[in-house]
């Protein structure tokens, strides 16, 4: 049994120690993005400090004084006087507990929790991914969010004839590969797998073709998996001891994964990645009086969210940097904001390095810039735009992307690949034969079909508000040709795709 002047002042501290770690352990606390999880220097610096925990009160300043004689007189030299301070300045203070009902989500009360714990903002890029890949609330995890009576609509859900001249691009890849017996097709961030449904119906009569592939679909919901599964008429099967997924569009093999990197590598791979880049969270930079600053979200005096100002430079300022290396100065001078996304040059180097190794391209279509992007982070719930700020986990969000920085991040990563476009969404399907498709369509259907035909025809080529529309103001059908751009990146060996 311990008897010594340390052995009071540890049965002194236990009880408070004990309930200060419950606090600062608590699972409110998030590791960092992996792109900036290195740098937590930087972190340290705009991090502000903690306020420290009200004095005690009078009684119990007493009672400590009055430990610490006892703790004093025990010492068995007669000329020396123990003389111990505790500094509990740093101890984390949990806010006071109440049982008042809240109106705030479960994501609301983390976002929050993330940022008291840290007792300072965080950036716009965890915010986001916090709200859209959360594991328990993100906005992509637990719902089907697309088509009509979702959020928002993509050119697959808008006609068939996207999905079927995608799978055009990627035949003809194939045979620019010297058609190979096995081929991964992987598509990034799939949605309800429409896609690469009519992908596959389309290539149907091709039989190499769809013998050779293998299908990987990087998904991380577990609802949207489940939708995919359903609409590409999967089934699971034995094969020897072992079970598989198959597609019954076309006999195919499909394998779901959390990122590019889990899919295995060894045989050439063709990647589409349609609205996927621009879901990836991205920084925002601010220029002002002190240089370039980054805008992070915080919480106001009332307790909602904000915008602000990062104090001090913040660890991201390394992409800001790098992304302002790829720029001319004109570029530059243009500008007062700068969106940067981490996330996008990683996986553009992972696309590369796969490339390079395995043989084969990607294709990447999106709604973006051919150079720096300014300010265009934006929130559609319903098929409205509401503030990015606004309910978070109940919209999608989603920026612009920066073509030019995938372009250079591809580049950087290999010499063994080429880059080719952008160029747009109605430049692509042009020259992949969307006009010739829809014609054949036109020639065996009713004019209500013949309209949704036309509509959908637009949606994917058009510019601006279709001409020959009739009905409602508000559902004229608004083209996505030049708004949406494609860039192909492949293998040198292969030689420039079709069609760029």
């Amino acid at each position: 049994m311990l008897r010594s002047p340390a052995a009071a002042l540890l049965r002194r501290l236990a009880p408070r120690l004990t309930g200060c770690s419950g606090g600062a352990g608590s699972s409110t606390r998030q590791s960092l993005p992996p792109y900036i999880s290195s740098s937590s220097s930087f972190l340290a610096r705009f991090s502000s400090t903690p306020t420290s925990p009200p004095p005690p009160s009078s009684v119990g300043a007493r009672d400590d004084e009055a430990e610490d004689d006892k703790l004093q007189g025990s010492s068995s030299d007669s000329g020396a006087r123990l003389s111990i301070s505790v500094d509990r300045a740093g101890l984390y203070s949990p806010p006071e507990h109440s049982h008042e009902p809240s109106s705030d989500s479960d994501l609301v009360k983390h976002l929050k929790s993330i940022i008291k714990f840290r007792s300072g903002p965080i950036s716009i890029a965890e915010y986001m991914e916090e709200v859209l890949t959360n594991p328990q609330s993100g906005y992509y995890m637990n719902r089907d969010v697309f088509g009509e009576s979702g959020d928002f609509i993509t050119s697959p859900e808008v006609s068939q004839m996207f999905g079927e001249l995608i799978g055009v691009w990627a035949m003809c890849l194939w045979e620019q590969m010297g058609k190979p017996e096995k081929v991964n097709l992987i598509e990034l961030g799939p949605g309800r797998g429409t896609l690469l449904a009519d992908l596959l119906r389309g290539s149907a009569k091709f039989v190499n073709f769809t013998k050779a592939l293998n299908i990987n679909l990087v998904e991380c919901s577990p609802t949207l998996q489940k939708v995919q599964y359903n609409t590409l008429k999967c089934e699971d099967e034995s094969v020897g001891d072992e079970k598989r997924t198959v597609s019954k569009l076309c006999g195919a093999p499909v394998y779901w994964h959390a990122s590019l990197v889990q899919v295995p590598s060894g045989f050439p791979t063709i990647i589409v990645a349609h609205e996927f880049f621009d879901a990836l969270p991205i920084h925002q930079f601010q220029k002002g009086s002190r240089g370039w600053c980054e805008k992070m979200v915080d919480l106001a005096g009332d307790s909602s969210f904000r915008f602000v100002l990062s104090p001090q430079p913040t660890a991201s300022l390394i992409f800001l940097s790098k992304r302002c290396q790829w720029a001319s100065a004109e570029e530059l001078e243009k500008v007062e904001q700068i969106e940067v996304c981490p996330k996008a040059m990683e996986i553009t180097e992972q696309i590369a390095d796969r490339i390079s190794s395995d043989g084969g391209g990607a294709l990447i279509i999106d709604y973006g810039k051919n150079g720096i992007v300014s300010d265009s982070l934006q929130a559609i719930r319903k098929h409205k735009f509401v503030h990015i700020l606004d309910d978070p986990g109940s919209a999608d969000l989603s920026a612009y992307v920066d073509f030019a920085a995938i372009k250079h991040s591809a580049m950087e990563a290999s010499d063994d690949i080429s880059v080719h476009g952008p160029m747009t969404q109605s430049q692509l399907l042009g020259s992949l034969g969307i006009n010739f498709r829809v014609e054949a369509l036109m020639q065996n259907c009713d004019e209500k079909q013949a309209e949704s035909l036309r509509t959908g025809y637009w949606r994917l080529v058009g510019d601006g508000e279709a001409p020959f529309w009739e009905g409602p103001d508000d559902q004229t059908p608004i083209g996505m040709g030049s708004r949406y751009l494609a860039m192909a990146i492949v293998n040198k060996k292969q030689g420039s795709p079709v069609p760029f």
